[in-house]
């Protein structure tokens, strides 16, 4: 459905140490970097990150996240602590979330401008 979603940072740098740590364990990098913004992808960039002075606020309740898939939950575990360990907060540790599937595995967290990240994997364990 989507060809690429797009979102604006405060701080690029910041913001790209953060995602190439996070997005790296689920097998995304940096295929795009110019001076005021970033892309991500696996074969081609799907996740444009622009530096702005205006993001969109963070709000718990407005429903916005983004998911990234993962290909196994060790990955969705290397995600969350990746993104913790490089300023992300967390928002829900990896595990199964039984109340979704059987076999929803997810982490969460928050990015360092506040945005709602998650790594999912369906896989059985």
């Amino acid at each position: 459905m989507f060809d690429h979603i797009s979102i604006g940072v405060r701080d690029i740098k910041k913001t790209k140490k953060f995602y190439d740590a996070a997005l790296a364990p689920l097998g995304f990098t940096c295929l795009s970097e110019g001076e005021a913004s970033l892309g991500y992808g696996e074969k081609g960039v799907a996740f444009w990150i622009s530096q702005t002075a205006k993001p969109v606020p963070a709000d718990m309740e407005s429903g916005l996240h983004f998911c990234f898939r993962a290909v196994s939950r060790k990955a969705v575990d290397a995600f969350h602590a990746a993104a913790l360990k490089t300023g992300g907060k967390d928002n829900g540790k990896p595990g199964v979330r039984a109340e979704y599937d059987a076999n929803y595995y997810a982490g969460f967290a928050f990015d360092p401008d506040g945005y709602r990240i998650e790594a999912y994997c369906g896989k059985p364990a």
